[in-house]
């Protein structure tokens, strides 16, 4: 194989492109900083890209035969470190209610640690297709609420408000789901 050919193949490694979302993270938080229309439309699409790899390095997970105890380990904390901190920014703004961001974040942490007591038991911790669909809603949310200003006379920020409201309920109900489908190994006399 060329280096050209080792090259491509290292920058599209699905842990390479978990990193790659990682390290987005202190660029929208410093975009952020910056509350005007050029720097929050680049932070949506910092944000936008970094969203995109979490597609990616499953895709190339699978289709190269290099899924890993470190993808698996990291993916879904790369994608809470982008998501939460992108909704902190914006509730520090004073665009979206702190509560909903404090209910988003609580639902992770509850849901990652009762991921670690199922895997302890060695049963299988993939994200449900809830899961998933809160992680679209999320994705949906964030990114016209971080361009924010009205554009050709739309409001993308109630457009985000309304993605952000239906986020919140795919939130609540797949860690519900997470939950209840679990119950049984959180009992301790069970």
């Amino acid at each position: 194989m060329s280096s050209k050919g080792k090259l491509r193949r290292a920058l599209i490694h699905p842990n390479s492109l978990t990193m790659y979302r990682i390290a987005a993270v202190p660029g929208v938080v410093i975009l952020c900083y910056f509350p005007n229309r050029l720097c929050l439309f680049l932070a949506a699409i910092l944000f936008s890209a970094a969203a995109i790899t979490d597609y990616l390095d499953g895709f190339y997970a699978r289709q190269m035969g290099l899924e890993s105890v470190f993808g698996k380990v990291m993916d879904p904390i790369a994608d809470k470190l982008l998501v939460s901190s992108s909704l902190i920014m914006l509730a520090s703004l004073g665009w979206i209610p702190a509560w909903v961001v404090c209910v988003i974040l609580g639902r992770e942490f509850a849901v990652s640690g009762l991921r670690s007591i199922v895997s302890e038991k060695g049963e299988d911790v993939s994200a449900s297709w809830l899961g998933k669909y809160k992680t679209g809603f999320q994705i949906a949310a964030i990114i016209p609420l971080l361009i924010h200003f009205p554009y050709f006379g739309v409001s993308l920020h109630a457009i985000g408000m309304v993605f952000l409201w239906l986020s919140l309920v795919m939130t609540i109900w797949s860690g519900a789901d997470y939950f209840f489908r679990f119950r049984k190994l959180l009992n301790p006399h069970g």
